[in-house]
């Protein structure tokens, strides 16, 4: 493995590590609410059938996540989008991380961010889980095929 120099970016991720803390912590604050994606999502559409706990918050979570690429186009160009996969490899993987976040109950920002900062047991062994299925994925899709 070797670092390519001219994309390690430090001092924009540290920025980036910090704003996602200090996000979920004043979430966790003013909501109450664990700042798991798939969760606020999911509370979100539910609330579309009736089912309003939490309907506002979620609501404006999702809408944050939604205009925070534009407002980042106020300080700094968009990075380039590039994937080499087709719309039905990105559908594919959509609809199984879904998956994945329903059945590990919770997805990466809910248990990687908020989970392990609360020292949660649950939370540890579903971002090593993650991890394991990241890395296995990986090799499979770049050596073995």
């Amino acid at each position: 493995m070797t670092l390519d120099g001219t994309h390690f970016t430090p001092w924009a991720s540290l920025a980036g590590g910090l704003a996602i803390g200090a996000a979920a912590a004043l979430y966790a604050l003013g909501a109450g609410r664990v700042a798991g994606i798939a969760g606020i999502v999911g509370a979100a559409l539910q609330s579309l059938r009736g089912r309003a706990a939490g309907a506002a918050s979620s609501w404006a979570f999702v809408g944050g996540l939604l205009l925070a690429p534009w407002a980042w186009r106020l300080v700094a160009p968009l990075p380039a989008v590039r994937t080499a996969a087709g719309t039905g490899m990105l559908l594919a993987a959509g609809l199984l991380v879904g998956f994945g976040a329903r059945l590990g109950q919770g997805c990466t920002s809910g248990h990687g961010v908020c989970g392990l900062s609360r020292l949660s047991p649950r939370s540890l062994v579903n971002v090593l889980v993650f991890i394991a299925a990241g890395a296995a994925t990986v090799f499979v899709l770049r050596h073995a095929l």
